[in-house]
């Protein structure tokens, strides 16, 4: 099986003011596309992992492999996590978890600009549901790491690598942060997997 890049969820100047066309491009058909490049040519000679999963190489894979296959799972849901202006927002039943893991919707915000400004080099910022203690949390990875190779269940994510942000927000990955959780982050994503959950 050849892996194929998924085709984004919205236009790419849909997410403007908040992140700009440029970025969207440069992001989604260099880094992304790169990444999938890069996945089939390593998979190339080999036949059994080249017909698992995304997910069943990123859960039995190390080193480039692994890096390749994560960050194209990755990336895929960053996309999916991010809303072109369709204002959605929390289901009763996500909100109610927010409210009694983190006390407020604010709260949550301050949590993953928190854990995603925190990222001393590349990497992301999770909502994540954790299954054993049925309650939610907040998280950062580094490089190409995921939640995906723990017990957690990922809700929605933020792209902390500079390719992410840089040529809109330069150096102010804060400002980045709060900009998409306050005015892109896509709700219903969130809500879909929650419920799945």
């Amino acid at each position: 099986m050849t892996f194929e890049l998924d085709p984004l969820p919205f236009a790419e100047d849909a997410l403007e003011p908040y992140i700009s066309a440029r970025t969207v491009n440069f992001h989604y058909n260099k880094h992304h596309k790169g990444y999938v490049s890069k996945l089939n040519d390593a998979l190339a000679d080999d036949d059994e992992r080249r017909d698992a999963s995304l997910e069943d190489i990123i859960s039995t894979s190390d080193g480039h492999v692994f890096n390749c296959a994560a960050q194209v799972w990755n990336h895929t849901f960053y996309w999916q996590s991010l809303d072109a202006g369709n204002s959605t927002s929390p289901s009763s039943e996500l909100q109610h978890q927010i409210n009694n893991d983190f006390g407020d919707i604010e709260a949550l915000k301050d949590a993953l600009q928190d854990a995603g400004a925190g990222e001393f080099g590349s990497g992301w910022a999770w909502l994540c549901w954790e299954p054993n203690e049925r309650k939610l949390f907040v998280t950062s990875t580094t490089d190409a790491q995921t939640p995906l190779t723990s017990d957690a269940t990922p809700l929605l994510t933020i792209d902390v690598w500079e390719h992410a942000y840089y040529l809109d927000y330069q150096n102010d990955r804060g400002a980045y942060i709060r900009s998409l959780l306050d005015n892109i982050i896509n709700w219903d994503f969130a809500n879909a997997n929650f419920a799945k959950a």
